[in-house]
């Protein structure tokens, strides 16, 4: 698969992984704001940055897109949950301090990934 069908499918990939989680936390919480469950920091953000990882890991060709794509599908969920517009700024801000952890581990995973195969 050459390089640019690749990478649309690993946004792809994290496109639709994100939507799922954050929608999900969202949901099962009865929250707007996926960060306003009560089982975000032990739930779904540890399987947030796993997904990281395993993005990282099965698409090594720069991983940190694949990782913050993920993590940056939280805006979406909340806008079309209902969320207001006037904290965006802040939320885009905090989104991505949040994808620090999940960059960090694509990127491990991405270098794993190359120096095996």
């Amino acid at each position: 698969m050459d390089n640019a069908r690749r990478s649309w499918g690993a946004f792809g990939s994290a496109c639709l992984l994100g939507l799922v989680l954050w929608t999900a936390a969202a949901r099962f919480s009865q929250r707007t704001e996926p960060w306003d469950a009560p089982d975000y920091w032990a739930i779904a953000y540890p399987v947030a940055i796993a997904l990281c990882g395993g993005l990282g890991f099965a698409f090594p060709d720069q991983p940190w897109r694949w990782a913050l794509t993920l993590m940056l599908m939280q805006l979406p969920v909340m806008i079309l949950g209902g969320s207001g517009f006037g904290l965006l700024p802040l939320g885009l801000v905090l989104t991505a301090a949040l994808a620090l952890p999940g960059l960090g581990l694509a990127y491990l995973c991405g270098a794993a990934r190359r120096n095996l195969f």
